[in-house]
């Protein structure tokens, strides 16, 4: 039998690979569904490129490649037998146990894991159990060894899902601490202005012992730690009861957030504690020790009877550790028919047409979290079996439910240095981001981002000389300002403000809240009020001057994204959120911000730029030499490292590297790093006697990807940049003047051959396609921010559905709110389309 096995598998022994360093091995997610081994049909695993595909896509695999050994993983969750006792008996399994993380839906004492693994040959389906050491050849055996004990590749993005990278405190080594001979027992703690001996934290300058803030759901405390704060500006806190040879919890009231303290073992020694003896006490409420579940019952409406919804349109996203502002925004997207269309109506197409590695293809993983979100097979209600056995047993069981998207946030946050990371985000600026893909992935098929994409039109006027500039602009937000003066519940803020005073001054709790009232109607006057321009060139006066500006729509999307802007800064400026409360109105009309442009009896001023002032011959630029070494000893040219290091900022090897495998396929990748402004002698030398195109004036890439955002062809924004000197401003009014003259031939020295060359072939249209709507929308769904601080807190995202608003997915960090409306013509019964 060990012989015909060894021979059955002689001929697919080249496909065979053992997983080296650095090979990622997809095992726990298929690349074109959300299959897991925990899946019906588990997932196959091919032996060559370590892809993970479920049953209905290893076919498609096999066609395409040819590869015909996977590896197939089954896990089965079953329920612990229940002993005489009532305790779980475990149970001694013999089988293999592959290297895959457990069920977090779970209680995981609850239940046990069987696993399976087999060889699978197609396209025969010919199967071998595994382990067989005796009968596979020893590469073979190798080979299924480091697959099964492989790490997931997406091992970062699994840290408990409410873990925050933590940052190091700013006051850490210089923080001030009171020598008056306070000593902090081992136990029995109680706060000192009250009784409450739960969720207390210790003042790390002057040692009072204080309870922590009231949540909403009742527990928590009287938020004298904070008061505290208030009126002694000292900072940091441990919370008691934390405190392990490990480290603790420790909250910067300064800075907001909790943080890092790498002196902590000497500032609790201060006090008389020793770091390395002290273990979790029992001080601590069991109820704490749940992450954040008072913050997590509020923004799930808690109080308030929900009915679970299952199906089509109503799977729910997994959190992956801060990733709220992700889920929020994708749900919203894969509820609008444009996105919809795009990738799942052409789910086939695009999967059958996906490169040979998925996971790093947009459009397949697109169109693979569209199709989870709305096919419902991710969403799917318990068995009558299962409800009816609950009741019998008074017990509410787990019904795992939703998707993780871990392959798709790897991908969208390839390269980024703030979507690549666990931290937190915000939506809008993710938002924009994933716009910025959608237009860079286009192909020249249907672009759904254009459903947001309208025309702003910017009117200054000279204040001195009366005359106008016009110019358009492509935007994606409507970015509405908050005017506080305008809340209409003033003096009920006045005497909330006196209550909280005296609570205050007695060291007594103030739990209700009262907020801001400020109507919508203000915030969009707001918009619409004229803005000094107090540092305008004017082309009349050829000198600066005062103008006055003011914004009007050109166009009127399908479906309009307005931004609250519910931040400001500080005196310190530090950067913080407005508390306030703003009703939306179910129905919008903004068709009276339509621009009119040029009015009889206005002149406009002279199309003259500006006098260019030559700056100062640059100094060279500075570059980590260690990174650039790190680099080049894994073998990549030394120029291109050089240039990996300069573009991402000297931030680190890891994210140079991110930056070559982007950019290694360009045909400039090994060329010499020449900085935008760099430009010296040798340089000039070297492109004249050489004969090559000049590179001197070659606009920096982040000014190229904030054009191509706004829907131009990316030759067209370098051809602008280089014709405007890499000015943002100058390039989009060159776009827009050039509209309708693509033969025209740039005589500037500072636009290369080349260029002209693409210019004049390109048959792409000028500019952005853009759509008009009447101005009239209904509500269609918006996501919130909950908490106190632009560093934290929880996005929530309801969408209309069936006539009413419903709770989609609640997660996410950073404080900023959208509101996304639907374009309607309110006049006709149905929504608008162009």
């Amino acid at each position: 039998m060990a012989a015909d096995i060894g021979e059955l598998l002689v001929p697919y022994m080249p496909t065979i690979r053992v997983p080296r360093s650095g090979d990622r091995v997809y095992k726990s997610e298929c690349a074109f569904s959300f299959d897991s081994p925990e899946s019906e049909g588990g997932i196959y695993v091919c032996m060559s490129t370590f892809l993970g595909f479920g049953r209905e896509h290893v076919e498609r695999h096999y066609r395409k490649t040819g590869q015909c050994v996977y590896m197939h993983l089954k896990r089965t969750i079953k329920e612990k037998a229940t002993g005489a006792s009532g305790g779980g008996v475990p149970k001694k399994k013999s089988q293999i146990i592959f290297e895959l993380e457990k069920n977090e839906d779970l209680n995981n004492e609850d239940y046990e894991y069987e696993d399976e693994a087999k060889l699978v040959i197609f396209p025969d389906h010919y199967e071998i159990p595994l382990p067989n050491i005796e009968e596979l050849p020893a590469l073979v055996t190798i080979a299924c060894d480091a697959v099964l004990a492989a790490r997931s590749p997406f091992e970062k993005q699994d840290s408990e899902s409410w873990e925050e990278e933590l940052k190091d405190s700013k006051h850490e080594n210089n923080l001030q601490q009171l020598d008056n001979g306070v000593r902090i027992p081992p136990s029995g703690w109680k706060c000192a202005w009250c009784d409450l001996r739960e969720n207390l934290w210790l003042n790390l300058t002057d040692g009072t012992i204080l309870c922590g803030k009231w949540f909403f759901d009742g527990s928590g405390g009287n938020g004298h730690a904070l008061q505290h704060y208030r009126e002694t500006g000292y900072p940091l806190a441990v919370k008691l009861g934390t405190i392990t040879p490990d480290g603790a919890d420790v909250y910067s009231f300064d800075e907001e957030e909790a943080v890092l303290d790498a002196n902590l073992a000497e500032h609790l020694m201060h006090f008389g504690i020793d770091m390395l003896t002290m273990q979790k006490s029992e001080n601590v409420n069991p109820v704490e020790i749940k992450p954040r579940i008072s913050e997590w019952e509020m923004v799930q409406e808690s109080g308030m009877k929900l009915k679970p919804m299952y199906g089509s349109g109503y799977t729910g996203i997994k959190n992956l550790g801060n990733s709220c502002y992700l889920s929020s925004v994708m749900q919203i997207i894969f509820s609008i028919p444009d996105f919809q269309r795009r990738y799942v109506g052409n789910l086939q197409r695009i999967f059958d047409y996906s490169p040979l590695d998925p996971t790093q293809d947009f459009d397949t993983q697109m169109a693979k979290l569209g199709h989870g979100l709305l096919s419902g097979q991710y969403s799917k209600p318990p068995m009558k079996s299962e409800v009816i056995e609950q009741v019998m047993k008074e017990e509410c069981k787990p019904h795992p439910q939703g998707m993780a998207p871990r392959m798709f946030k790897a991908l969208i946050g390839k390269g980024h240095p703030e979507f690549s990371s666990n931290r937190q985000q915000d939506a809008l600026e993710f938002f924009l981001h994933l716009i910025n893909l959608i237009n860079r992935n286009n192909n020249g098929s249907d672009d759904p981002s254009e459903v947001f994409r309208f025309m702003v039109e910017d009117r200054v006027q000279c204040c001195q000389s009366r005359k106008v500039k016009y110019k358009q602009r492509v935007d994606y937000i409507m970015q509405l300002p908050i005017v506080i003066e305008a809340a209409s519940n003033k003096e009920e803020l006045l005497a909330y403000e006196l209550r909280r005073r005296e609570a205050e001054i007695a060291k007594r709790p103030l739990r209700e809240v009262v907020r801001a009232k400020v109507p919508f109607s203000a915030c969009l006057q707001a918009f619409q009020e004229p803005e000094n321009v107090t540092d305008f060139w004017s082309s009349a006066l050829q000198a600066k001057s005062a103008a006055v500006k003011t914004i009007h729509f050109a166009s009127f999307p399908e479906y309009l994204v307005i931004q609250l802007k519910k931040f400001t800064f500080g005196v310190d400026w530090v950067p913080k959120k407005l508390d306030v409360s703003i009703d939306m109105p179910d129905l919008l009309d903004i068709s009276h911000l339509r621009a009119t442009g040029l009015q009889p009896g206005e002149e406009e001023l002279p199309d003259i730029s500006p006098p260019i002032i030559m700056p100062d011959q640059p100094k060279a630029p500075e570059i980590d030499e260690s990174a650039v070494m790190q680099l080049a000893e894994m073998g990549f040219p030394l120029e291109a490292c050089r240039k990996a290091v300069y573009y991402t900022g000297n931030l680190g090897a890891e994210l140079a590297f991110n930056w070559i495998i982007a950019h290694m396929e360009e045909p400039d990748f090994a060329e010499p790093l020449l900085p935008t402004g760099y430009n010296d002698v040798s340089h000039s030398e070297v492109g004249l006697a050489g004969g090559a195109s000049s590179t001197e004036n070659q606009p920096p890439e982040e000014i190229v990807a904030i054009i191509t955002s706004m829907g131009f062809p990316r030759n067209k924004a370098i051809h602008a940049l280089k014709a405007t000197n890499n000015n943002l401003e100058r390039a989009l009014d060159w776009i827009f003047t050039h509209a309708n003259n693509e033969d025209e031939n740039e005589t500037a020295s500072d636009i290369d051959t080349q260029s002209q060359i693409e210019t004049n072939a390109e048959t792409e249209p000028a500019g952005p396609r853009i759509k008009d709507g009447p101005g009239r929308y209904e509500l269609f769904a918006f996501i919130s921010h909950v908490g106190p601080s632009t560093m934290s807190g929880h996005y929530v995202c309801h969408i209309r559905k069936e006539g009413s608003l419903n709770l989609k997915t609640a997660v996410s960090q950073k404080g900023r709110e959208a509101i996304l409306w639907d374009g309607h013509d309110l006049e006709g019964n149905g929504q608008w389309r162009m």
